[in-house]
């Protein structure tokens, strides 16, 4: 099964495939999550905010690179994650659960 945009990307069709997987995490369907995966895909995670069960919040950043099967599927993702413990005055994600409004700052534009 193919997952469009396909390649060769292009900068507007590789950012399209990001913000797709972006989404896809946003919904916290794990389901909808795996669609974009190969069953043996390894990977780690993107840039995030999260708090632990004390309430502290942490961003979680680093670098990624992701590898597609021929079918389009993520085989492959290793990332670098760094978690940096942040004041809640320091968020930079503000939007209710699910997918990021097309108007809130892109993690480029936020410095991510």
């Amino acid at each position: 099964m193919n997952r469009f945009p396909l390649r060769p990307f292009t900068a507007d069709t590789a950012a399209q495939k990001v913000r797709m997987a972006e989404d896809a995490w946003n919904t916290r369907d794990p389901a909808r999550v795996a669609m974009a995966y190969t069953p043996d895909s390894r990977w780690r995670i993107f840039a995030y905010e999260w708090r632990d069960a004390s309430g502290h919040w942490f961003r979680s950043y680093g670098d990624e690179n992701w590898e597609f099967d021929e079918n389009r599927l993520m085989r492959f993702r290793i990332a670098s994650i760094n978690d940096l413990p942040i004041e809640e005055s320091e968020r930079k994600y503000h939007w209710p659960l699910g997918r990021r409004p097309d108007d809130h700052p892109s993690l480029s534009e936020l410095g991510l």
